[in-house]
């Protein structure tokens, strides 16, 4: 070989190692790039996701909280692991926060909302009905009710996402501020008085609009909604209680639930899972009873106006019992006992260190 040719191998030779350097620079350093960019979106993505209780600012606890109280519930409400599930004070706190959020509403907009959610939870009893219609054609009453009932999560489904104010959801959510004294108990008492009047003008509203819509339509007959009534009616007063109690209590689990799954589908799951069995079991429902009752008193044969009161104050009054003192009560007792588990940690921690300053301190 010539030393030409020799010198030009060489230096192509050396070229092409060269641009093998430079492009695996350039990969390097995109990669590089590319990782850095992910990390930081994924950054990004955990901030986003992160709940409010991570952040727990002094402004929202009330007064009467020390400060040592205070740093004890940020240290048990932290919950940075998007990965685990929500920890238990961690979901209490966020609901805390949102029933303050809901207190420091105008009652325009209170009411509004919980007007929003009586004609929303409507869609429910409007589609239910439908198909009990369909299904008493081939199906015995009892079975085509039952298997309409299985419709039910869809209103709620639309009142829960879409955030509007249902009694029974923020029964003992909005309870929660005022057992842990950040706000009194008449802001509670007037708060639920314009949500359960929202909801039952709204509910009302829609029975007589859509309900009426309905039988024009021939998709269910006045008999229909008579039925459905005597289904919801027909009971002693005091087995309509406990099942309102019942339904209380899991509408309460429900909220709970919400709070603790971090993305939208679970939620649905969540609702459509709890609301489904409330339907399926025929528990009674304050909001839904309403309109259920109400369309019967307008169109049926077979609700008086007494019965119809009687009705609404029973399940009303049942609801809240097992939404405040099935899920609030016993929820927040329990997470006021890992906060005095923390306390009395924290208060070890900190004579353990002092004790340990104090030995290896020079005589």
């Amino acid at each position: 070989m010539s030393q030409d040719t020799e010198h030009t191998y060489n230096s192509s030779s050396n070229s092409q190692a060269d641009n093998a350097d430079d492009k695996r620079f350039i990969d390097d350093n995109a990669t590089h790039d590319y990782k850095a960019e992910n990390k930081q979106d994924s950054a990004i993505d955990a901030t986003d996701a992160a709940n409010t209780t991570e952040n727990l600012e002094d402004h929202e606890f009330s007064e009467t909280i020390s400060d040592d109280d205070q740093a004890s519930i940020k240290e048990v409400a932290n919950d940075d692991n998007l990965s685990a599930p929500k920890s238990y004070a961690s979901i209490l706190v966020e609901q805390v926060i949102d029933a303050k959020e809901t207190f420091n509403r105008s009652l325009g907009s209170l009411f509004t909302s919980a007007f929003t959610a009586g004609l929303e939870i409507g869609i429910s009893l409007f589609v239910i009905l439908a198909a009990f219609a369909l299904l008493s054609e081939v199906l015995p009453s009892h079975y085509a009710m039952v298997l309409a009932s299985l419709l039910y999560p869809i209103g709620f489904i639309i009142v829960v996402i879409g955030q509007s104010l249902l009694f029974t959801e923020q029964t003992s959510l909005l309870s929660l501020p005022v057992l842990n004294k950040i706000e009194p108990l008449w802001k509670l008492l007037r708060l639920w008085g314009i949500v359960i009047a929202g909801n039952i003008v709204g509910g009302c509203l829609f029975a007589a609009l859509m309900i009426g819509l309905g039988i024009n339509m021939k998709l269910f007959t006045v008999a229909n909604i008579d039925a459905y009534a005597q289904h919801v009616l027909d009971f002693e007063w005091w087995v309509i209680f406990g099942s309102s109690v019942l339904a209380g209590w899991m509408m309460g689990v429900a909220a709970w639930l919400v709070t603790s799954a971090r993305d939208t589908l679970s939620r649905i799951v969540l609702v459509t899972l709890i609301t489904g069995s409330i339907g399926f079991l025929g528990l009674h429902h304050s909001i839904v009873g309403n309109i259920e009752v109400f369309s019967a008193l307008l169109y049926g044969n077979t609700v008086s106006l007494m019965s119809y009161l009687w009705f609404l104050v029973v399940v009303l009054v049942g609801n809240t019992v097992g939404g405040v003192v099935f899920v609030a009560v016993l929820k927040n007792r329990t997470f006021l006992f890992d906060i005095a588990k923390v306390k009395e940690q924290t208060a070890s921690d900190k004579a353990q260190a002092k004790a340990d300053l104090k030995a290896h301190r020079p005589r």
